[in-house]
């Protein structure tokens, strides 16, 4: 048998079904098709998707223009020419 590229790469599936399974039944619960959880198994889901699934919010890109300043965005059209000495078509 060949060797593994990545030893890790086994975990990282186990945690990728282990984290769906918990969004299905969030989602099973949240349509109404399971009884409600209770409070504490929840909250057990929260905790344990937190360290399966990265925060979507933290990942927001700020653009900014040289040196920190504001971003300049020059809009440049091709074909188009706004120089009146220009022959007319």
């Amino acid at each position: 048998m060949a060797a593994r590229l990545r030893k890790t790469h086994q975990d990282d599936v186990r945690a990728k079904i282990q984290a769906s399974q918990l969004i299905n039944v969030l989602q099973n619960h949240a349509l109404g098709l399971t009884e409600d959880l209770p409070a504490s198994r929840l909250k057990a889901i929260e905790i344990l998707l937190k360290k399966t699934l990265p925060d979507l919010s933290q990942l927001q890109a700020e653009h900014t223009g040289p040196e920190g300043g504001p971003l300049v965005v020059e809009v440049v059209r091709f074909g188009v020419s706004d120089d009146k000495d220009s022959p007319a078509e």
